[in-house]
């Protein structure tokens, strides 16, 4: 049971007083605790963790269509961005929430992976629990504080461009050929397992990542492999590459 002095230090890094604190006990509350305490009367997290999935994207997507002036595709891949589980897990690191969730020991002594999945659930269910105890307004503030703050690193990273799509589409267009990813090592036990991977064109490396999946490492040596392509390979038009967002101009 998470003391009551602890959801109020939570409380605090949310900016948030619950009227009904049952709700952010519940947003804490994983399936595996329950399974190991059957006395426990409160609910797990999962139907919050559906509603604040929904509230976060509608609060993400409301942002982004009133500020940029960008086409559907761009919109889609900027709040993909925004609302992928490691970015979340990034946003529970900024909360503490690690220390305030209700695991099974089993769960609790597993911090790799498999802890990641469970932070960035565990961030929705609090965004759906604030959004049933406080409305839509408190909820929405709370998105654009932790999440939207994001949005600059997204843009300047190009963490919204699929690298591979990208990559594969100048190298066919430019050289003919199509990339080949392979796999260099791997290294660390399974849950904590890292990746790094080449980028080929033929036997040339053109570009090297590392990640905690082969397919995040694969991303990253697409990137790496884009900054090398010419300024003028970078400047031939292509369906579905990232744009320069453009504020869109309010009316005053």
């Amino acid at each position: 049971m998470v003391p009551g002095n602890d959801l109020t230090t939570l409380e605090k890094h949310l900016d948030v007083q619950f009227k009904d604190r049952t709700l952010l006990e519940t947003a804490l509350t994983h399936r595996s605790y329950l399974n190991e305490n059957p006395t426990i009367t409160l609910p797990h997290n999962e139907r919050l963790e559906f509603l604040g999935d929904a509230v976060l994207e509608l609060a993400v997507t409301d942002h982004l269509y009133t500020t940029y002036n960008l086409p559907e595709g761009d919109l889609t891949n900027l709040r993909a961005a925004i609302v992928r589980g490691e970015m979340l897990s990034r946003i529970a690191r900024t909360w503490d929430l690690d220390q305030f969730l209700r695991l099974s020991k089993g769960e609790r002594r597993d911090t790799g992976k498999a802890r990641q999945y469970i932070l960035a659930n565990a961030v929705e269910a609090v965004i759906g629990a604030v959004y049933l105890d406080q409305g839509y307004t408190a909820a929405q503030k709370l998105v654009l504080r932790d999440a939207i703050s994001h949005l600059p690193e997204v843009m300047e990273q190009g963490l919204h461009i699929d690298a591979k799509s990208q990559f594969q589409e100048l190298a066919q267009e430019q050289f003919r050929q199509t990339p080949v990813y392979t796999v260099l090592s791997e290294r660390g036990p399974d849950h904590v397992k890292q990746f790094r991977v080449g980028a080929f064109l033929g036997s040339e490396r053109w570009g090297e990542g590392s990640g905690t999946s082969k397919q995040e490492a694969e991303q990253a040596a697409a990137r790496s492999a884009l900054a090398r392509i010419s300024p003028r390979s970078q400047g031939t038009p292509s369906r579905g590459r990232g744009r320069r967002a453009r504020p869109r101009q309010r009316k005053p």
